[in-house]
């Protein structure tokens, strides 16, 4: 039996048991890679401090998002096909985060449908939207999300365009999978993976297929998919949006100062400093390198969080000890649920508080919410 103590075994774990072509989807960025791999070594600039001494009989997760409290500052970052790394990955994954206290984003691109999580769960989740040409299915995806029961709409501004991923054109990269040889000797491999398929009836796109127009099964999906994202999007939009909405409103994919200044003009709740996994445009820096002089940018006008990297509970600590309100994981998500499904992202999570918290108390701090820049060691400082 496999001790799993930190997400890097889970992370083997998932590579082993789920197809390549799905594993590649979550462990790959654009181009190079190059702003993949910083967004995880970025953290390694940091350097931490380590204090004595202190009282640590009573230590503090909990912070407030959007005016509820969670029990520590880590969410579950939207990430399409989660429900291709296991059956039903998105209603599980929801269904551990509810049990954990820790919010749950689903993704427009999910393959379990914003009715089967909210009819699987008591709890709000967020929903994530992508911006359509057609804004008939967009004003509908947001009513559905009502309907479901969704307390905040995390609107992403970083995918008008599709950037190039070569591993995901290299499997040629579907869901469900094409049957071709290649594809079908790799998933006989797989096993566990195939048994959790054939039981499930949801293998595509569950908040598309059936709701837009014209997509009836997965060879209208496809035409429609490369036709359907809009790269007029622009802030009008997103003030558009923001009316028809009506509730909380976040705001994602925001790597520059400027746009999070445009991100505090429109009203919006709060922003994530995020690059989409680095699986947009490469060569940008890592969103903990951008992350001070976004949160200096907007002075507390705007709940700041962060995504990108995060594999530990020493990274979120390093990006609340740089100004994030709270943080978000996709690939650590989907490594647990592609290993162990929902008691994989249960266990991630366990990781991810132990490791935090004893980050927290070895650095001398006893409240997350008190923790800043601080905490870090420079050489030559006493």
């Amino acid at each position: 039996m496999t001790v799993i103590t930190c997400v890097e075994d889970l992370r083997r774990l998932h590579e082993r048991r789920v197809p390549r072509m799905f594993y590649d989807y979550a462990e790959a960025g654009s181009w190079s890679e190059w702003t993949f791999r910083r967004n995880a070594s970025a953290f390694e600039d940091f350097t931490l401090r380590q204090r004595v001494a202190v009282d640590l009989s009573e230590r503090n997760l909990g912070v407030d998002m959007l005016g509820r409290r969670w029990t520590m500052p880590v969410g579950i970052a939207p990430t399409g096909l989660a429900g291709m790394q296991h059956a039903d990955g998105e209603i599980l994954g929801a269904q551990a985060a509810e049990a954990f206290g820790v919010p749950f984003i689903l993704s427009t691109m999910s393959i379990c449908s914003m009715e089967d999580v909210a009819a699987s769960t008591r709890d709000p989740f967020w929903f994530q939207l992508y911006v359509m040409r057609d804004r008939e299915f967009i004003e509908a995806l947001i009513e559905r999300a009502r309907r479901a029961g969704c307390s905040a709409l995390v609107l992403t501004l970083d995918l008008q365009i599709i950037g190039q991923r070569h591993k995901d054109l290299k499997n040629g990269m579907t869901a469900p999978p094409r049957l071709t040889l290649p594809n079908v000797l790799n998933m006989a491999t797989k096993p566990r993976w195939c048994l959790g398929m054939l039981g499930t009836h949801r293998r595509s796109f569950g908040n598309v297929i059936g709701h837009a127009k014209g997509v009836e099964n997965m060879g209208s999906l496809s035409q429609w998919s490369a036709e359907q994202l809009d790269p007029t999007l622009n802030w009008d939009d997103v003030a558009w949006i923001k009316d028809a909405w009506g509730g909380k409103l976040v705001l994602k994919g925001i790597m520059d100062t400027e746009d999070a200044k445009r991100a505090v003009d429109t009203g919006a709740d709060a922003l994530i400093v995020s690059n989409h996994g680095g699986r947009q445009l490469d060569g940008a820096p890592g969103t903990l390198d951008v992350l001070p002089e976004i949160v200096a940018a907007v002075d507390d006008a705007i709940e700041v969080w962060f995504d990108g990297g995060i594999r530990s509970g020493q990274d979120v600590f390093k990006a609340m000890a740089l100004g994030a309100a709270g943080t978000f994981i996709g690939k650590a998500f989907l490594n647990g649920l592609g290993a162990m499904g929902r008691d994989g992202v249960t266990r991630v999570l366990e990781i991810i508080r132990n490791e935090l918290d004893l980050t927290m108390a070895f650095c001398g701090h006893t409240d997350i919410n008190a923790v800043d820049s601080s905490v870090f060691w420079e050489k030559g400082s006493r």
